[in-house]
């Protein structure tokens, strides 16, 4: 009788395990999952105006023989972009400054209150601009920016009869500005946005505005 119990027992075991055996081999595969692929991006054109300080161009400004240069005065600059974001992470425009920077000079030879002339430097440029996004969420995205371009200048050395006194001589060419900022939206459409970099300016902030 024990050997028919054992005999009966080792069948049950070597048929639960050659069942076992043939659905892991015929039976479902293990799932395979996938990474799902990043929603469609839809490309926006941005506009951005803003107004930027110091405007370093004051550093442009010449020193002259036998004069003094003042502290300067500045306006600006004030600067605009318009740039088509093709992704995400990736936008390519334009983005063009404006200012202006002032300094008296007073002569060596006779100092005073008055200065002797006006040294006056107008400047527009007009730069091919970068920008990289960091996606992180809506509430804010920082970007970094990286732009370079032209220098379009106007300068002049005048006495406070209008006359032409001095001669700056040629001014750099090449205008470029880099920056780290991010933009903070308001609404679907527009935002502000801050900037800390070099070039035209150190700091810069705006609003930004977005056109799908």
């Amino acid at each position: 009788m024990k050997r028919v119990v054992c005999l009966s027992t080792l069948i049950l075991l070597l048929a639960g395990t050659a069942a076992e055996a043939q659905y892991g081999r015929f039976g479902p595969r293990p799932r395979r999952y996938r990474q799902q692929p990043e929603e469609y991006f839809k490309p926006v054109l941005l506009v951005s105006l803003g107004y930027g300080f110091p405007n370093l161009d004051k550093y442009e400004l010449p020193d002259f023989y036998r004069a003094d240069r003042g502290t300067a005065t500045q306006t600006g600059p004030f600067n605009a972009s318009i740039d088509y974001q093709f992704s995400r992470r990736m936008s390519i425009g334009v983005l063009v400054t404006h200012g202006t920077v002032n300094a008296p000079y007073y002569d060596y030879s006779n100092p005073g209150y008055t200065p002797d002339f006006t040294g006056h430097l107008n400047n527009t440029s007009v730069m091919l601009n970068l920008v990289r996004y960091i996606p992180t969420g809506a509430a804010v995205t920082p970007y970094f920016r990286t732009a370079i371009g032209v220098n379009i200048w106007q300068q002049d050395y005048k006495d406070a009869a209008g006359n032409q006194v001095a001669d700056g001589g040629e001014l750099p060419a090449l205008a470029y500005q880099v920056g780290l900022g991010a933009k903070f939206p308001l609404t679907k459409q527009a935002g502000v946005f801050i900037e800390a970099g070099y070039g035209k300016y150190i700091l810069n902030g705006g609003l930004a505005f977005s056109f799908k």
